[in-house]
This record gives structure tokens, sequence and C-alpha cells, in this order.
């Protein structure tokens, strides 16, 4: 499988390869601003790759003018970038061929389950509170027994993590860079604090950002993944996956996020804080370096 959804694991020294991600579902912020800046300055400063990528499968949201807009905004900062770009809605056939060889393994299974469904079994009497992982809510397993064959085109696609565990001769690790060490990838850490997560969603019956953003990477090269904070508790099942797929795992760095002066985090929404505002009020890129500190 690692020949068709990503690279053969190789013990060749690979050039500095990084990348920014961005999902054209609304205008990039200084938050934004500051991952792409750093991650760019790392591969300049290892003489290596900067790539973009257009996280571009949430059809509802995603606009041609949004997308047009990040181009305008990186390249008005000073950023360069090789292409094509990869935009993730021309690669479904690699999410597709990933989905059909995990499904042949026997580690994915339908799931019916609303959010409303999750929430109710959770809330349920048990011992112990409702643990929550990457996705929110650890799924309680409610459809696990179904079979893969059993599927209908309504259903999400979900990873049995303790079979996908089971698959593999040894846990997977990786190299934390950032602010987080390293988490220590346990059996229990898997079952308890990461859970059978989606791959594919049921509303858009397209691959969900943790299946998407492991067959990009590996198909991109990409060596060291320059990301915030916030995703470092999704790099579990993207190391879990990167191994069952044959590809290569990077050596990440989880970066600190821009806040606001409440202390929150800077979010699409927050237009006040929109690269393209600043630059109509006059901001120089030089300008919105300072404001991230760098």
């Amino acid at each position: 499988m690692a020949g068709r959804t990503g690279h053969r694991k190789s013990s060749r020294i690979a050039v500095f390869t990084t990348r920014f991600a961005p999902s054209p579902t609304g205008q990039l912020h200084l938050g934004h601003a500051y991952s792409a800046l750093l991650a760019y300055d790392m591969a300049q400063a290892a003489s290596g790759r900067f790539l973009l990528r257009i996280e571009d499968t949430d059809t509802g949201r995603c606009t041609p003018a949004f997308e047009a807009q990040i181009y305008d905004d990186l390249a008005w900062l000073g950023l360069t970038w090789e292409t094509p770009v990869l935009r993730q809605s021309n690669n479904t056939a690699a999410y597709d061929a990933a989905i059909t060889h995990l499904g042949n393994l026997g580690l994915l299974y339908p799931c019916s389950c609303t959010r409303s469904d999750i929430r109710s079994a959770a809330s349920a009497p048990q011992e112990g509170a409702p643990m929550h992982g990457p996705d929110g809510l650890i799924y309680p397993g409610t459809c696990r027994n179904r079979s893969w064959e059993d599927r209908k085109d309504s259903d999400a696609v979900r990873l049995n993590i303790a079979r996908a565990l089971d698959q593999l001769s040894t846990l997977p690790a990786y190299t934390e860079t950032g602010i987080h060490p390293a988490l220590r990838l346990t059996r229990a850490h898997f079952i308890e604090s990461v859970g059978d997560v989606v791959l594919a969603r049921r509303d858009t019956k397209t691959a969900a950002y943790h299946l998407s953003v492991v067959v990009d990477d590996a198909a991109q090269g990409i060596t060291h993944v320059i990301r915030g904070e916030d995703l470092a508790t999704a790099t579990p099942i993207h190391v879990l996956l990167q191994a069952l797929l044959g590809c290569e795992t990077p050596i990440y760095l989880h970066h600190r996020l821009i806040r606001d002066e409440d202390g929150k985090r800077l979010a699409k929404r927050d237009d006040a804080r929109a690269i393209a505002l600043y630059r109509r009020e006059g901001a120089s890129p030089q300008d919105i370096r300072r404001m991230v500190g760098l």
C-alpha cells in the first residue's frame, strides 16, 4: 500500500520539506500568518522546500474567492511556493485507495451515529466522566460490530483503533520539536484518549482530516509538519495511520497559538484580525511579522 497512497519508507536523507495547508473557508488571520511565516522561515533556513496545500474538501464552506485571497495574502507576505498547488478536491482517488486498503485489512466499520447519538450515549449512566479525544467525545462503539460490507452511502467510516493496533508489531512513535513534549503512545492512550475516529464523513462523503492529511503529507514528501498546538492531540492518530499505510513519519513542531486580548485563539470569524484588513489599513509585511513575534 505504501507505493499507492504515500512514499515507501526509506533510509535516504530527505530534503527539509514543510507545508502550509489552509482551508478556503474564510480569510487568513494573524494566526495563519504566524504558522505560514514560521514554516517558510524554517524551510529557507534549511535550504529546503515550502509547499502550499489547499484543504478544500468542505464543499459547503469553501469558496474560490477565499482561495484566491489565500494566494494573494501569502504572496503579499513575501512567501513563494512550488506549483502546482495540491488541492484536496483533486486528490480524492488517493483517499479512496487508502480507505479501500484499510477496509480490506478489516480495520474499518460503517457508522450511522449522529453527533446527538454520541452525546446521548456519552451522557448515559456509567462510571467516570466522558472522555474527549481529538474529535471531541470518544466514540462509545455503538456501531463497532457492524461489518465493513454492511456500509451504506449515508454512513461515516470509522477506524477500529484496537484492531489497528493489533495490526502493528510495534507501537508507533514520533519526534516533537515544538512546545509540547511528544506523547508516549501506549495502547491505553490510543483507546482511551483517541478512540475510533472518523476517516470519511457521513455528511459530505469525503475523507476526514485525519486521513487526508496523512495521505497528502506522504504524497508531498513532507519531512517536517509545522502547525498549531491545537493539533498536538491529533498527532497520535496521524502517526498510527502512517504506520498502517507504510508512510514515513515526519518530524513535528507544534507551535504556540496567536490569541486575542482575552486569551482566546483566533478563528476565521475574527475578521478584525484578518490579514486583508491589516493590508487595507496600510500595514506592511514587516508589521505583520512584528505583530506575531517573528
